[in-house]
């Protein structure tokens, strides 16, 4: 009787959970679908993308990112600067302007976890928390795919 309960309720988080939405909310920010690649064993780094959308009327910041299963984490931007791609830390964060939406993804806006303690296995989720300078903390989990995930809402679509 037990087991069947365990089951209903697994299915049920299953189909309603993944189906809604992989989404969290700090305030007037909506953290749309945290995830992340899955990492080969021995790496020492690995990336963590997703959207924040301000539905509010005042702009905010990402400052900071933490999470367990890596020694730091920190947020970096790549772009292309005289035909070379470059990537660096943003020491000050990630300006979210009001009424916008910010995407980190794959060769833009993402966060670098550094010297991972663990691999990051596909389906797995990985909890972590981002402070924002006026929302404050807002705790999230990573959905791990596969290693060569490209991103976008099309390819987790059901899960």
């Amino acid at each position: 009787m037990k087991l069947s309960y365990s089951l209903a309720a697994a299915a049920l988080l299953l189909s309603a959970g993944f189906a809604t939405a992989h989404e969290f909310k700090a305030g007037p920010l909506k953290i749309g679908h945290p995830w992340s690649r899955a990492t080969p064993a021995g790496a020492k780094v690995g990336g963590g993308y997703l959207s924040i959308e301000n539905t509010g009327t005042v702009a905010d910041r990402l400052v900071s990112v933490s999470v367990p299963f890596a020694t730091r984490a920190e947020v970096h931007e790549m772009a292309v600067k005289d035909g070379i791609m470059t990537m660096r830390p943003l020491d000050n964060g990630v300006d979210v302007p009001a009424g916008a939406k910010v995407e980190f993804k794959p060769g833009g806006y993402h966060i670098m976890f550094m010297d991972l303690k663990q691999q990051l296995k596909q389906g797995e989720m990985m909890k972590g928390t981002l402070t924002f300078e006026k929302a404050g903390t807002v705790d999230v989990e990573f959905k791990v795919d596969s290693i060569a995930a490209k991103g976008g809402e099309g390819e987790h679509k059901g899960h």
